[in-house]
């Protein structure tokens, strides 16, 4: 899959994430307010339930105080008294629960307001029958009977009880209503929900499943290219083996070549040396013919006496063969170098046991004689030991010891350290001077072959730190420096603490 696809692929499982994400929210947040509105609407259709049964039993506590009123009327029955009182002493509790229930109507609030009236008025007619019945006079008892009938009181309380009943039937409709309806709203949303969950989830399915295949596909290819990846990779190793080989033989062919004319030329450029002594001679003696005509002594053995334009012409020969010269001993280096490092490259490693120290220690006693013309101090911190090639490791430590003498700053002393750890299955080396430094811009041109960096008052070809690193890396590591100018310089070398002979086959 391309990396478009698995990014379209990752954006649209990142949207379905977040999708199925809101739809939880939202049936969650919906499902709790509408189950919460359905419970408070419920609520008040139980209150709706609770005002109409209190009226009711209002109108009860009034008819049986009537009617216990009218039996003690009748019979003089002391039961008829009791239950008189029992009645009378319940209205006035009832009437006062049917006015906090009814606080939140201020229509039925106003029905309260007349029922009070009605119902005070009314308990004033039962204790003053009840008080002429117990004095024994049951004519007048029953003459406010019968104004209590003909102010229809009575009548009054029972008319407003109804319309505050009727009321809160429409009440009980109307609340009613609305808990079914918010109950059906939250199985609506419970079912709309998770018809989408269930959407998303067979997307999701879909999905995987699509990406499982995928994957399965992959893996295939993956299995098939595994195949032939061992048969792929001995032949490009071998095309490389050869490609180095080639590389190498060519370099060597071309630097014995090299050193053919580089011969004839030093050959040839010794013996115009002579020649040009010999002519240069030959002038001076012919210089100083004497006017009569017989030459003068000649000058002693290698002396030439020369005057003027002919002993000018005589020092910039010697000058021009001189740099002649010079370039052909550069030249021979040079070529010295390519052939030492042809045959470096054709070399075997040889992974041995080394103790670290004691090759430092060696390298340093052979070095003891520049440092001590260098006024400097080499100090050796404890060092790990390592499995890998002793002599790779004399040419790199070795180069970087005497670069740091070499580049000491001149008539300060100078200090050198060589210290190491261990991290990792690697051991890390550093060799650290306070020397005269190198500018960061050419931290990597020092490690360029023929390349190198800073005031050119020291010998060299520009070949030591490229070797160097080039060994480093056969070797299955890695090197960096760290420097500024005048603050001195800090090499590290990390190298595999156990190099093998499978480092070795990787790194060819």
């Amino acid at each position: 899959m391309t990396a478009e696809g698995q990014r379209r692929r990752a954006f649209w499982q990142i949207l379905l994430f977040a999708a199925g994400l809101l739809v939880l929210t939202v049936i969650s947040a919906g499902s709790v307010y509408l189950v919460n509105k359905a419970r408070e609407d419920s609520k008040w259709v139980v209150h709706t339930i609770e005002v109409e049964n209190q009226i009711n039993t209002l109108l009860l506590e009034i008819r049986r105080a009537e009617s216990g009123a009218r039996g003690f009327l009748l019979t003089q029955g002391e039961n008829f008294r009791i239950d008189h009182e029992k009645a009378v002493a319940a209205i006035i509790p009832a009437l006062d629960k049917l006015t906090r229930l009814s606080g939140d109507n201020p229509g039925q609030r106003e029905h309260v307001e007349k029922l009070s009236a009605a119902i005070e008025l009314r308990l004033g007619q039962f204790a003053q029958e009840m008080v002429f019945i117990q004095q024994g006079q049951p004519d007048r008892a029953t003459a406010l009977v019968r104004e209590a009938a003909a102010q229809d009181t009575t009548e009054r309380i029972t008319t407003i009880a109804n319309a505050m009943i009727e009321e809160e039937v429409r009440l009980f409709r109307v609340r009613t209503a609305n808990s079914d309806r918010s109950q059906t709203l939250a199985a609506s949303m419970t079912g709309i929900g998770s018809g989408l969950v269930v959407v998303l989830a067979m997307i999701s399915i879909w999905l995987v499943r699509r990406s499982a295949g995928a994957r399965d596909e992959a893996e295939s290819r993956l299995r098939d290219a595994n195949v032939n990846l061992e048969a792929v990779v001995d032949e490009r190793t071998a095309d490389l083996r050869e490609a180095n080989d080639e590389i190498q033989r060519f370099a060597y062919i071309v630097s014995h070549d090299l050193r053919s004319p580089l011969v004839n030329i030093m050959g040839f450029t010794s013996e115009l040396e002579e020649l040009g002594g010999d002519i240069f001679r030959r002038i001076s003696s012919l210089a100083h013919v004497p006017a009569e005509g017989a030459p003068l002594a000649p000058a002693g053995p290698g002396e030439i006496a020369l005057e003027g334009a002919d002993k000018q012409l005589s020092e910039d020969f010697s000058e021009a063969l001189g740099f002649i010269k010079t370039s052909i001993a550069k030249m021979d280096r040079l070529i010295s170098a390519i052939l030492n490092l042809t045959r470096e490259g054709r070399r075997e490693f040889q992974p041995v046991k080394i103790d670290t120290r004691e090759l430092i220690e060696a390298i340093v006693s052979t070095l003891a004689h520049q440092a001590a013309e260098a006024q400097a101090e080499i100090h050796i911190e404890p060092l790990p030991n390592l499995v890998s090639d002793r002599l790779a490791l004399e040419q790199i430590f070795s180069n970087l010891i005497d670069n740091a003498i070499k580049y000491l700053k001149p008539g300060a002393p100078g200090e050198i350290r060589i210290r190491g750890r261990t991290k990792l299955g690697y051991a890390i080396f550093e060799i650290s001077d306070n020397g005269r430094g190198i500018d960061p811009k050419d931290h990597q041109r020092i490690f360029e072959l023929f390349r190198r960096a800073g005031t050119q008052d020291k010998p060299g070809q520009g070949i030591g730190l490229a070797h160097v690193r080039a060994l480093v890396r056969r070797l299955g590591g890695t090197m960096s420096v760290s420097s500024e100018l005048n603050a001195g310089s800090t090499f590290t070398i990390t190298l595999p603490i156990a190099w093998n002979v499978s480092n070795r086959n990787a790194d060819r």
